[in-house]
């Protein structure tokens, strides 16, 4: 049985009916593909694939292709809310983000003497391996984060987590002795019974008499 709806279509009115046919044949197998988004165009759910072309589609001038996949996913989600925020405190602690690091942004008036005018102070914290290559790519970025007036003192650290227990034990008892009960003017008695008993057994053993 066919289907008599209407498929909607761009050809003109004047199109040949091959075209119509090309048309109608193509936009039925179109509807059998599952549409790839929303997923595609998620930095989380993204086949890794795609995520330089979603970088790119972002705006994402610092990329590294040998970075690890959870940092591309993270750079990639951090892109947008960079550029929207750029020259604010958010922006260059989104640009640490990026790279897997944990930013402490300081403006000029929050540090201690008081800095320069339109300066600030970032210090990022890292607990892999620190390298030139991440230092450049650092600077890269937050000198895209930055406005132009803006002056960056940056400096990184490196920070180790673990934990500790303390733990402590406490072994009580008692100890309970049970004495027999005296009453002072009592007195106990009783029978004593002693038995003894022999058995014995004889054997004799007789031979016939010799020639």
């Amino acid at each position: 049985m066919s289907d008599s709806r209407p498929y909607p279509s761009l050809l003109p009115a004047n199109s040949s009916a091959l075209e119509k046919a090309l048309d109608l044949g193509f936009g039925t197998l179109l509807d059998r593909i599952a549409p790839p988004f929303p997923e595609l165009m998620n930095p989380a759910a993204t086949p890794s694939a795609f995520l330089p072309y979603l970088a790119a589609d972002r705006g994402v001038s610092e990329w590294s292709t040998t970075a690890a996949e959870a940092e591309k996913r993270l750079t990639v989600e951090l892109a947008w809310p960079t550029a929207r925020q750029a020259g604010t405190r958010l922006a260059l602690e989104n640009a640490a983000k990026g790279l897997r690091l944990t930013p402490e942004v300081r403006a000029w008036y929050e540090q201690t003497p008081i800095g320069q005018p339109y300066s600030f102070s970032v210090r990022a914290f890292t607990e892999q391996p620190y390298s030139e290559e991440i230092d450049a790519r650092l600077d890269r970025r937050l000198a895209d984060a930055k406005s132009e007036r803006d002056t960056l003192k940056v400096s990184v650290g490196l920070s180790a987590f673990g934990s500790h227990s303390i733990g402590a034990a406490t072994v009580c008892g008692e100890l309970t002795t049970v004495y027999p009960v005296v009453i002072e003017g009592l007195e106990t008695s009783g029978v004593a019974f002693m038995a003894a008993g022999l058995y014995s057994v004889e054997t004799s053993t007789i031979y016939p008499q010799g020639a």
